[in-house]
């Protein structure tokens, strides 16, 4: 065999063998387990719970009818819910309003949700004036994001590994 016909077959080889490794890491994905799954609930619960208890603390217009902990609670179930299941069509439906005000158009869908959960719970949870709920919106964003992606998702990866 000539070194030319070696060498032609040793690039065929790692071409065949190129495209069999792209196939096989586009297929190998992992697969989070029923534990992590309920785990990061829970754990997005418990941040989105802290994160309304301190905003109701610290914004007087937001009323929450007694036990706070309790209509708190619930409030956090019904805004996760709507999360998971209404947000994502509202945010594609709204895609190009959301582009052409770069991005603040979001924040409208927040106090839309917000809202929604208010008269889901019969004014258990009030919000008093729309901007201040705007506002709210807003800040719920920001703290949820530093809770969640700041200090929560690197337990959940040292927990899961």
């Amino acid at each position: 065999m000539s070194k030319k016909q070696t060498k032609k077959k040793t690039t065929e080889t790692a071409k065949k063998e190129t495209i069999e490794s792209k196939e096989n890491i586009e297929v190998e994905k992992p697969k989070k387990s029923f534990k992590h799954t309920v785990y990061e609930i829970l754990l997005y619960l418990f941040s989105y719970s802290i994160t309304l208890f301190l905003l109701q603390i610290f914004f007087k217009s937001i009323k929450i009818a007694e036990p706070k902990i309790l209509w708190i609670l619930v409030a956090v179930v019904i805004i996760y819910i709507l999360n998971k299941v209404v947000r994502p069509v509202l945010v594609t439906l709204t895609m190009p309003i959301t582009g052409i005000t770069f991005g603040l158009f979001y924040f409208v869908i927040n106090t839309l949700l917000l809202k929604v959960t208010d008269w889901i719970m019969f004014s258990k949870l009030d919000f008093t004036n729309i901007w201040i709920l705007f506002l709210i919106s807003i800040l719920l964003c920001i703290l949820r994001f530093l809770i969640e992606d700041v200090i929560l998702k690197p337990i959940i990866k040292r927990a899961f590994k």
